[in-house]
C-alpha cells in the first residue's frame, strides 16, 4: 500500500521533535528525574500521531469507517450539507485513538464546506451543528450506482485544528487519507436512507477496516 509517511503522521513530526528535544534538554541540564514528566508527554505525543496503514475490505457495497473510535450515534436525520434525509453514523475519537481520517467510499468530491464554531465536547449531540467542522460531500460510486455520502470532521473540546486535503472535483478511493484532526474529535457520516447499518452505539471501530454500513 502506498502511504504518505512511515507509521507516524507527518502532521505530528514537529510536535514529536519538539517534545523529544525538550525531554533530552532537561535530562542533560538537570538530570533524568526532572525530565520524566517531559518523557511522559513525549510518549503521549508519539502515540497520538501514530498512523499505520490499513487493509481495505474487498466488499464492494461496504461503507468504511473514516476514523478510529467509538460509535455514539446511529439515527435518521437531515444532512444539512447535501440537503436531504439521511442515515447518520457518528464516530467519536478520544485522545488515544488514531486521528487520521480516511475516505469511506470511492467517488468524486462535490463540495468541501468549512464552518468555524465552538469547541464543546465532541461526544455531545450539539457538537455536530455548533462546533468547528469541515464537510466533504462525495458522489460515491457503489456497484455501478451513484450515491451521496457526506463526511464531516468535527473539532472537539481539546481539538483546535481540522486539516482537510481534498478539493471539489478530486477523486477519492476507499481508505485514502484525506484529513487529520488534532487532539480529540468526531467524524459524522451521512448516508442514503437505503444504507443498512452494521454498527450500533457503543461499538468500537477502526478506520478503513471496520464496515459502518452497506448499500
Amino acid at each position: 500500500m502506498n502511504y504518505p509517511h512511515p507509521i507516524l503522521a507527518r502532521e505530528g513530526w514537529p510536535y514529536i521533535a519538539a517534545s523529544l528535544l525538550a525531554s533530552m534538554g532537561v535530562w542533560s541540564l538537570w538530570g533524568f528525574g526532572l525530565s520524566i514528566p517531559l518523557w511522559v508527554i513525549s510518549v503521549f505525543v508519539i502515540q497520538f500521531f501514530r498512523d499505520p496503514p490499513r487493509q481495505v475490505p474487498t466488499q464492494e457495497n461496504a461503507i468504511l469507517s473514516p476514523a478510529d473510535g467509538r460509535i455514539v450515534k446511529v439515527e435518521r436525520c437531515t444532512d444539512p450539507y447535501a440537503q436531504r434525509e439521511a442515515l447518520l453514523i457518528s464516530v467519536f475519537m478520544n485522545v488515544f485513538n488514531v486521528h487520521s481520517n480516511r475516505s469511506s467510499v470511492n467517488g468524486e468530491v462535490l463540495t468541501v464546506q468549512y464552518f468555524p464554531g465552538l469547541f464543546v465536547n465532541a461526544d455531545l449531540d450539539k457538537a455536530s451543528t455548533e462546533n468547528e467542522r469541515n464537510a466533504v460531500v462525495i458522489n460515491a460510486s457503489v456497484e455501478g450506482q451513484n450515491h451521496t455520502v457526506t463526511l464531516v470532521q468535527v473539532a472537539g473540546l481539546i481539538a483546535r485544528r481540522i486539516l482537510c486535503y481534498v478539493n471539489p472535483g478530486q477523486s477519492l478511493h476507499k481508505g485514502q487519507r484525506y484529513g487529520f484532526i488534532r487532539f480529540g474529535s468526531r467524524v459524522d457520516v451521512y448516508l442514503p436512507l437505503t444504507a443498512t447499518p452494521c454498527v450500533a452505539p457503543g461499538d468500537k471501530v477502526s478506520a478503513t477496516t471496520t464496515i459502518l454500513a452497506t448499500l
